[in-house]
Order: structure tokens, then sequence, then C-alpha cells
């Protein structure tokens, strides 16, 4: 792949082979801006799950304790920056009105510009600046990784030209490589025919090439395939073509992504700073495999579950990387995104948790293009900051006493190439727990459900077998039942008991103390887009929703509710003098077209859903108490009903339905003042340690 700007910046700085982070975003994200532990901090997990009280150490959101970076570099005079994915506010919190105590600026950065939530679409993102959001932009030139450095580079511009002399902070955050990768097709037609040759080949040549670089020692072995990747030549021409098409998108929007870095460096050699920055590269976590195996076109269907065959995804082979599919290449390419290693995203095996790391300080490194080879982990990235400054983190921020830096600073390693490194780490999350001692990987892969107590545990000598390929914990015994204490030990100093193997399920963690713990909901017209996060959590309950609505004459018409977008969603909706409800996953969906026309002056449409088992029941839909269509809606979304949120009276950003689409976001023209939420009592949602 072209990536001339971070070979630049690793031609130019040090490349470390042997950094680690969480295998899981929002916790990479805490320990990077505080130096600490994920647990410590309070992120033990994605911040969309809040798992109550009875988990303090996965309460989705940084504890005043653990003051970040950019409070710490504030109280010392920096201005700071932050640009991109935040993903460190809890669930209730991402809300249009906060509470904004997790937002960046309460964190301690002076301006933002980006998405607070885990994940967005690159081409209409639901935008934060600051405190406030804004809708997406509608305009076919936008793209959200150039955006961020767009305005990365105006927080820059703007302090070089009014305090020269003063120094800055900057978190720049890509939702690039995430999903979906999304890119404008001139990129992805640079990699046109490239990966024809299959996952396996490329696989190979790339470990080879990763030997050759020095990027992984001479005696690395390259591990057989995942369980569940079918060798490229088994596929048939019709899997194997669509699955390039994946990988070439996916290739693009990363040469797309490297083109934004290049526009960062050249406007601080234009401002004469680059040469007495420090830069720092790095990913959240290991290449996910949330695209499964056929790859995925929609986020939405792939977080729920719902399998995409490859005659489905074949439909939008031409339109990868555009806006009409939320693409997600198969594990088959995970697999090689994770070279030399096993496993991937979310697992506690190298695959989850060894990711690339860059540093650039042309001040300090006196051998640049070096390979660093010394034990580093994402906490220990501020401390090096912190080191190399000359900054103590204070005792107290805005009046709360601080808790330790647990992170250790790797300062002696940008000059010394023999420097220690970190002797123990302990990571763990979703039940999958390891711990890296004096060259020694222990770790567990968890089935869900099981007993912890009843884990296999495996043993590397990771200092001798770099890719994990050498199971020894039936040779070394004693010496896995050592690491085995010393995780629990570490673990307890940390925070990270008690243990809890909930995941994607807890996108359905309801705790008694947060906003979704109510039942009754009332949404004004004039409200911005509520994030999807935030809204009435209607997954797997009976509810109701009435909207009262007035119209002077017929024609006036428009969306009353949207929640959704072009994967998922759902929205009611008046043309043609009818009332509509539509539910939507993917192309499969329900719709209701009332019997009767809707009413002119005063009415109230409402719509009642009876759940009638899991995830299935009944809709019902009336205007003023009368009946006026009712449809069975056999399966319904499992944890999130969509990545774009709740527009009350007009559908922005992406339409839920295709009978408006051509009519932008279709406001509805009568008068509408509030939408009502009534949720049952019949829910079936995870309340933590109940």
């Amino acid at each position: 792949m072209k990536t001339p700007n971070l070979d630049w910046l690793a031609e130019k700085g040090l490349r470390y082979n042997n950094a680690h982070v969480t295998p899981l975003c929002s916790p990479t994200r805490a320990s990077l801006l505080t130096g600490r532990n994920s647990h410590e901090v309070g992120v033990g997990t994605v911040t969309n799950f809040d798992m109550g009280p009875e988990f303090p150490n996965k309460r989705g959101a940084i504890k005043p304790e653990a003051g970040t970076i950019a409070e710490v570099l504030n109280e010392n005079g920096y201005n700071t920056y932050a640009a991109g994915k935040w993903h460190l506010a809890p669930t209730d919190q991402t809300t249009p009105a906060g509470p904004y105590d997790n937002w960046p600026l309460q964190k301690g950065f002076d301006q933002y510009y980006g998405f607070i939530e885990d994940s967005s679409d690159q081409y209409r993102p639901d935008l934060t600046i600051d405190n406030t959001q804004i809708p997406s932009p509608i305009d076919d030139n936008y793209h959200f990784s150039e955006a961020i450095v767009e305005n990365a580079n105006r927080y820059i511009t703007n302090h070089t030209s009014v305090h020269p002399d003063k120094e800055f902070f900057l978190y720049l955050t890509f939702g690039a490589q995430h999903s979906p990768h999304q890119v404008p097709e001139e990129y992805k037609k640079m990699y046109e025919g490239v990966y024809d040759e299959g996952w396996d080949k490329i696989r190979q040549a790339r470990f080879e090439e990763q030997k050759k670089l020095g990027i992984i020692p001479e005696n690395t072995k390259l591990p057989p395939s995942n369980p569940g990747i079918k060798p490229w030549d088994e596929l048939t021409p019709e899997e194997q073509e669509l699955y390039a098409n994946f990988q070439e998108t996916y290739a693009g929007m990363l040469t797309h992504t490297d083109e934004q870095v290049g526009k960062l460096l050249d406007n601080l050699r234009e401002k004469d700073q680059l040469d007495d920055t420090m830069i720092v590269v790095l990913s959240d976590n290991g290449a996910s495999a949330g695209g499964k195996t056929n790859g995925s076109v929609s986020r939405t269907l792939a977080f729920n579950g719902i399998k995409e065959s490859l005659e489905d995804n074949q439909k939008y082979k031409d339109m990868l990387g555009s806006p009409e599919a939320g693409t997600d290449y198969p594990t088959g390419w995970a697999q090689v995104s994770n070279t030399p290693f096993s496993q991937y995203k979310n697992s506690a095996f190298a695959g989850g948790i060894n990711t690339p790391l860059i540093v650039y300080h042309p001040e300090l490194i006196e051998d640049p293009g070096s390979i660093r080879t010394q034990y580093v982990n994402v906490s220990d990235i501020t401390p090096t900051v912190y080191d190399i400054l000359d900054v103590k983190p204070p005792k107290e921020i805005k009046g709360v006493k601080q808790m330790d830096i647990s992170g250790q600073s790797f300062k002696n390693t940008l000059t010394n190439p023999k420097a220690e490194g970190r002797e123990t780490q302990y990571f763990e999350v979703s039940g999958n727990r390891a711990i890296y001692h004096d060259g020694w990987k222990a770790f567990t892969s968890h089935k869900k459900g099981d007993d912890f107590e009843n884990d296999e545990w495996f043993l590397y000598h990771v200092e001798a077998d770099f890719s994990e390929t050498n199971n020894l914990a039936a040779e070394y015994p004693e010496r896995l039942k050592e690491l085995q204490k010393l995780w629990f030990k570490e673990a307890e100093k940390y925070g990270a008991l008690p243990l809890t193997d909930i995941f994607i399920e807890g996108f359905l963690s309801v705790p008694s103390d947060t906003l979704r713990a109510k039942n009754e909901y009332t949404y004004y017209l004039g409200m911005d887009r509520l994030t999807d996060s935030a809204v009435a959590p209607i997954i797997n309950r009976s509810y109701e929703i009435t909207i009262p609505i007035e119209r002077e004459n017929t024609t006036q018409e428009g969306v009353l509710l949207a929640h959704g977008g072009l994967e998922a969603g759902y929205t009611f909706y008046i043309q043609n003098n009818k009332v509509f409800y539509e539910y939507r996953i993917g192309e499969r969906g329900y719709k209701i077209e009332s019997n009767m026309d809707v009413p002119t002056g005063e009415s109230v449409i409402t719509y009642q859903f009876d759940k009638m088992g899991s995830h299935k029941g009944v809709g019902t839909l009336y205007i003023n108490d009368t009946k006026v269509g009712e449809v069975e809606l056999e399966n319904t979304q499992l944890y999130k009903i969509s990545f774009e949120g709740l527009d009350v009276g007009k559908d922005t950003a992406y339409p839920v339905s295709q009978a408006y689409a051509d009519q932008g976001e279709f406001e509805f023209k009568g008068k509408l003042v509030k939408v009502h939420y009534s949720l049952g009592d019949d829910a079936e949602f995870i309340v933590p340690g109940k």
C-alpha cells in the first residue's frame, strides 16, 4: 500500500515493533490520554457499555482522578487541540445537551472538531464542534479524514500566527481505518487488480517483507490461518472478485488517510514547526474481524449479527467505498492486516494488542529509521511526553486529588537502543486475559458463558517466539502458574476485577442511574439529531410512540420522526395524504400504509409495538385512536437500531426510506411540536451485577 508520508515519519523517526495497546478502542484511548491502565481510570471496555456501579472499572468515563495529558499540559501553558474520533463519553452523555463532563473540552482540550461516538460515516458524520453538535454536511466533496486535518491545520495556523512562541498539543484521531471503509473512487482504482492473487499469497509476501525490513525477527514463524479463513484457491471466482474489491477499497482509504497526514506535515513545515515537534503514530487495536467471512456493506447488519450473503454483497460491488455502502473487509484480509500474528481485535492474542508505533522527534533521535524492540505499552506514551518536556503531573486537577501515573517513560529508548523496556503488563477485555512478564506471555481465549476458572491458558516465550506459534503451557506448568498469579496481582492492583464477559450485549446495559433507565421520553421539534446511543431504548420491548400534528391542508406532508439511515432504522412520514411507518434492516423491512387519509386540522399519530417474543412483535398504527394498519415484525434489531441518530420532523443525513430519498430532508410542512415515547416494562435488558 502507498503510504509515503507515514513512511517518511518512520524513516525520520523510530519504529517500535514490540508496542502494545488494549484490544479495544476506548480503553486504548483512555490509557493513552491519561498515562494509566484503562481499568483504573474506569474505561475497561468501550464507552458504549456502562456496566453500572458494580463494575466501576467499566462505567465508560475517565475518572476525574485520572487527569488527561490535555488537562496537564493546559495547566503548564500549552494550547490543546483535538480533531477526530473521541469515543470517551458514556452512552447517555452523547446527547446534544450533554452532560459534557466527558467531552473533549471538559477533558482539557481548548478546541475540538470530530465525532463523539464509536464510529462514523466518512461522508455524512455526526459532527461536533467544541460542545455543539452540528448537522452533517451535505456536500459531495466532503470527506471526514480531510475535514479533521483541515481543522487541525486551522488550529495550528491560528496558534502559530498569534502565539508563535507558545507550545501546543494536538490529538489527531482518524475515523480511518475503522469501518466503514469509504473513500473517493480514484483512490480505490489505484489498487485495481493488486489483490487478485489473494490473501494467502499477500500475507506470505508481507511476512517476508517484514523480515527483510527487520520489523520482525529473522526466526519468526508465520502462524497457520485463523479458524474460518478459507484458502484463497478454494474460493469461487465470484468470491475472489468481490473480496479483492473489498481490499482495494481498504487500501485506497489508507492511501487517502496517508495523504491527509502529508497535509499536516506540510503545514508544520510551512510554519517552521516540524523539526521541533514530537509526533507519535499508533493504532488503538489490532485489525477487526467485524466484516466476517463475506465482508460487509452495512455496519448495522454486521453489528447485529445478521449474515450478509455473497449474493447480497455482490449487488454493492461497484459501490464499495461510496456513501451507499458501509464497507468492512472480510476476515481473510483482517488476518493479513495483522501479519505476522494470529486473531484479531478484542482478543488477547498478539493480533489484538500488538500494533505498530512510530515516534518522530528529530531533536532527540540520533539514529532515525531504526527499529526498537523494547516492550512498550500505550500507557507509557504520555509519561514519556511528560519526561521529555520535564512536566510533573499536578497532585490535584480542578480540586480533585490525582491517582499515580502507572505508565512508564520510555524516553531512554529514543537515544539508547539497548535501554530497558517495560517488564510487566496485564490485559483484560470481555473476560479475555493476558499477562506479559520478562519476555513471557500467558493468556486466555475465554469462551463466553464459561466459568473463568475453567479458561484454557496459553504460554509463549515471546522473546524467542515473536508471533506466538509455540504454546509452552504443558511444558512449563510452573511458569504458567506464576504468570497466572501475577495476572491476578496486577488485575487487583489496577482495578480489573470483578470480571465479566459481557461484550456486544453490553449495548443493552441500562444501569438504574443513567438517562436510558427512564420509561418516558419527549423529544421536541428543533432538537439537534440525537445520537443513536442516547435514543429511548426500544430494543426487545413493547413501546408506544405518540406524535400530535396539525395540518392546514392535504398538501402538508413530510417526515414526522426518523431514526437511522440507508442501512437500517425506522421512520414515520406523511405522503400522498397517507401516513406510513417503515422499519428497515438492510434490504429487509416492514411497512404500514394507513388505510385512511390523514385528516386536516389536529390529529394524533400513534404507533404501538407489542412484543410477542424475543426481538419480534406486532406493530399497530393509529390515527386519532382509529386503527389504520398493522404489521408483524418477525425480526427486529438485536443490539443497535442504526449508526445514525434520531430526527424530529425531518430526516437528515441519509434517508431511512427510499420513498422520499429524492426529497432531501423531507421536512414536515405541518405543525409538529413533540414526539413522545412510552416504554413498556417487558424489556430484556442487561442489568450488570444482577
